[in-house]
């Protein structure tokens, strides 16, 4: 399994950890009482994020992504949606581009 298909994987997971944080955990621990929803989804998208990074960085070397993109990969994993995108956009580029870009 290469790289840049474990890190697909890992952008989608930690888009659903980040959507369940704000809009599961977060309103289950200000209007229905339970602080331990954001305790534990907050782990899950925190370990998950830190894979992220380190996968970002480790597509940038081994396909040596300018820093604009991957700059750009890195950021999009602080906008709620934005995990989805980048790896929707990943999948619809070429391989031989994918190691060029």
């Amino acid at each position: 399994m290469s790289t840049l298909s474990i890190f697909k994987k890992v952008a989608i997971a930690e888009g659903i950890s980040y959507l369940a944080l704000l809009f599961v955990a977060e309103p289950l621990k200000h209007f229905a009482g339970m602080p331990l929803a954001v305790k534990y989804t907050g782990w899950v998208h925190g370990l998950l994020f830190v894979f992220y990074v380190i996968f970002v960085i480790m597509c940038w070397t081994e396909y040596k992504w300018k820093i604009g993109k991957a700059a750009m990969v890195f950021f999009a994993s602080l906008l709620p949606f934005a995990p989805f995108i980048v790896e929707k956009r990943l999948k619809e580029e070429p391989v031989d581009q994918l190691k060029a870009s």
